[in-house]
């Protein structure tokens, strides 16, 4: 019985600090698994069907040039020259995020002026790019990331990053 009660407060012990870690990695991103979510869901709905289409991939629709922008992100240790390290980055949502991550470490900024750089400012960045954030959103796009950012209405949306 004592060693039941020891292997699973060793157990718990192991959770509790795999979550610890995870949190602490996530705190260390620029933008929040909620912004990414509503990135994806303004973008392409989230389809993963659609891997490659009109020089963009993946569920984040990412070009080769913002992944370039990005840090050339690959998987598997494959050489960033590789003709299929593109694709098999951006269709890969981990890899994906990580571009973007990486992508607005680079260019975050505040697009819209209102003094506070957050999910906003990065889904304009993501969409019309670093240096043409402070263009015009589709109503489309804008509507479909209002909508995301409003069903997690429990964050506040000021400070998603």
């Amino acid at each position: 019985m004592t060693t039941n009660k020891l292997c699973c407060t060793l157990a718990v012990c192991v959770i509790m600090c795999l979550g610890l870690a995870a949190l602490i990695q996530a705190q260390d991103k620029l933008v929040n698994q909620v912004c990414l979510g509503c990135l994806c869901e303004a973008v392409s709905g989230c389809n993963q069907t659609r891997a490659c289409g009109g020089g963009a991939c993946g569920l984040f629709h990412i070009t080769r040039a913002y992944w370039a922008d990005g840090g050339k992100l690959t998987l598997n240790n494959e050489s960033p020259q590789s003709e299929e390290a593109f694709a098999n980055c951006v269709n890969d949502p981990y890899c994906a995020a990580d571009t973007i991550q990486n992508y607005m470490t680079k260019f975050g900024q505040d697009c819209n002026g209102d003094g506070i750089v957050d999910c906003y400012d990065y889904a304009a960045i993501h969409k019309l790019g670093g240096f043409g954030c402070k263009g015009e959103l589709t109503q489309q796009y804008k509507t479909s990331l209002d909508e995301c950012i409003k069903a997690h209405s429990n964050i506040d949306v000021r400070i998603l990053h």
